[in-house]
């Protein structure tokens, strides 16, 4: 039997507007919230790069003015230099390491592979200062180099110091990929071309290598979009003919209205969204390469003596170039004048000092933005995990998408789409422009760290047998009642790493907050490092705050792993965890 209740809105059973379930409504607000603070910016960004500013109608001239300029023709080849550059020199890092602790019994393996990760834990900007003290022209290197050879190098020149840096920072993307598609090689083939006579550097170059080449252009991609969307190195690198420091100094020199900063992040997030495109594809290539392995990558053999020497030498002189920075960053954390010498000239702890009586605000901010987003990064992230997941409703893979699609938005991209789309809307509270409200600042941050944190609750979300939620609701428990209950809790371990992942990445952001600091009052830690380093005076202050900005993204990489780890342990010996 049948019945329909009369409602507003209905007329003979007819629902003008239907009652939406909790999902239905937690989906459209998510969708809502995404399209506010994500593509509406990003599209406002692109609609006024083809946007003339005294008519208002459609033009292609914002592109043909950006390419008649020097300077712009200039910026835009030197991206694309630097980050090609960048690919080249830390793939000469991440290939030693990848190949040798791979290919051969060598002791330490695991040491040199976790050594060789540490510097993604610094962000590059923080170690540029450091990196120029250590190899800038009057820095230690070049002064011992003068004194004993007679010889200068221009390491950190220019368009140099920032393709050392970078490659020196991102090199560990292309290490973690290209070791992995090494130890995925299917044996058999390698073990095939010994059997046809190929050996030595003939059966790498024609074999092994192409056999990697997925996880490879994996990696190398990734650090071609870093490098590409980067603003923070090349600022404090005094570098600002490319396309981030340009659409910077555009946008908050010129004017929010100036067309060729819209011009410029335009071309940013085409070629991020390339580059993401082209990182989805190759590792897409990878996953096929691993369902052919038969004999559990690489045979290894024993080094000769000569050999190993030969290896260590070129593996510890790998990992003193990639530590360098943070022994730069130490030394002028604790050293008092470091200028014209090849070490400090003494040491001190007056910079720490400080920071924690004059600069704390910058870390308590910083605690509150991040901690905030990263917050808000798992709620959004448990929900669009579910929804995507545990449901059916039309449309929920576009919350996917959406949320993913951050990626491809670099940070500078997000603050200028921020700056134009809310520069005139009021706060009801307290007044003021939104653009300037140190709220948008969390929001800019979650949005950004979203994907990380949205990868994490998927993957906790996957492990959860569907049995269960149907158990609880067998015994009478409610949709709500059964997330809340049953699958939050067993999620614990996904969501709590995708917190602790948001809060450290977030805590270091440049890109995007150096766009959004209304007042100094308002700064995170990362527009704080940005501020002392501009001026001699103030590095030790700065690398002071570089090295708690560096304790934090270590200490939240090392938990995350520690639950991932945790989490995987306890589910392997959960009763039935094979089944």
């Amino acid at each position: 039997m049948t019945h329909s209740t009369a409602s507003p809105g209905s007329a003979g059973g007819f629902t003008l507007f239907p009652r939406l379930s909790g999902t239905a409504v937690t989906g459209v607000v998510i969708a809502l919230f995404l399209m506010a603070f994500l593509i509406l910016p990003v599209a406002q960004v692109v609609y006024v790069a083809f946007l003339d500013a005294r008519s208002g109608a459609f033009t292609l001239q914002n592109f043909q003015d950006f390419f008649n300029t020097t300077l712009f023709r200039e910026s835009f080849v030197n991206s694309f230099y630097v980050s090609a550059m960048s690919v080249v020199f830390a793939t000469v890092i991440a290939l030693p390491l990848a190949y040798i602790t791979t290919r051969f019994n060598f002791g330490g393996a695991v040491l040199i592979q976790s050594l060789g990760i540490i510097p993604l834990i610094m962000p590059p900007f923080v170690g540029a200062v450091a990196m120029s003290l250590l190899f800038g022209r009057n820095g230690t290197v070049n002064l011992l180099l003068d004194q004993y050879l007679g010889v200068k190098i221009p390491f950190m020149e220019g368009l140099n110091g920032v393709i050392l840096v970078q490659s020196i920072h991102y090199f560990p993307f292309i290490l973690i990929n290209l070791s992995a598609s090494l130890r995925n090689i299917d044996r058999s083939m390698e073990e095939a071309a010994q059997n046809l006579g190929s050996s030595g550097m003939r059966l790498f170059r024609r074999i092994v290598f192409p056999l990697a080449m997925p996880g490879y252009l994996a990696g190398a991609a990734l650090v071609f979009i870093k490098v590409f969307d980067d603003l923070g190195t090349p600022l404090l690198l005094n570098v600002n003919t490319m396309l981030a420091p340009q659409a910077y100094l555009r946008i908050t020199g010129v004017g929010i209205n100036d067309p060729m900063g819209y011009v410029i992040s335009f071309i940013l997030v085409v070629f991020s969204v390339f580059s993401l495109w082209a990182s989805f594809l190759f590792m897409r290539g990878k996953d096929y390469a691993t369902t052919q392995k038969g004999g559990g990558g690489l045979s290894k053999r024993d080094l000769g003596r000569g050999e190993k020497i030969t290896a260590y030498a070129v593996i510890l002189f790998i990992l003193a170039l990639v530590l360098s920075p943070h022994l730069g960053l130490l030394l002028l954390a604790f050293g008092t004048i470091w200028s014209f010498s090849p070490l400090p000239d003494g040491f001190t702890l007056q910079h720490f000092g400080t920071v924690f009586s004059q600069s704390m605000q910058y870390v308590s901010n910083t605690l509150l933005y991040a901690g905030t987003a990263a917050l808000l990064d798992v709620i959004l992230g448990t929900a669009i995990a579910y929804i995507v997941i545990r449901t059916g409703l039309p449309g929920r893979k576009w919350l996917d998408y959406m949320a993913t699609a951050a990626l491809a938005v670099p940070g500078v991209v997000l603050g200028i789409g921020y700056l134009r789309l809310f520069h005139g809307v009021q706060l009801p509270f307290g007044g003021g422009p939104m653009a300037s409200w140190w709220g948008i600042i969390i929001i800019a941050l979650a949005i950004r760290r979203l994907p990380y944190a949205l990868r994490a609750c998927m993957a906790a979300l996957q492990q959860i047998a569907l049995a269960l939620e149907e158990a609880a609701e067998s015994l009478g428990a409610t949709k709500a009642s059964t997330i809340r209950r049953i699958v939050v809790p067993l999620m614990s371990g996904g969501i709590l790493a995708g917190f602790v992942t948001s809060f450290a990445t977030a805590a270091v952001e440049l890109s995007a907050t150096i766009m959004l600091v209304g007042r100094s009052a308002d700064a995170p830690l990362a527009y704080g490092i940005y501020l002392f380093m501009q001026s001699p005076s103030g590095r030790g202050a700065g690398a002071a705050l570089g090295i708690l900005a560096v304790v934090i993204v270590a200490l939240g990489t090392y938990l995350s792993q520690r639950i991932i780890e945790r989490d995987r342990r306890r589910r392997a010996a959960a009763p039935g965890a094979e089944a």
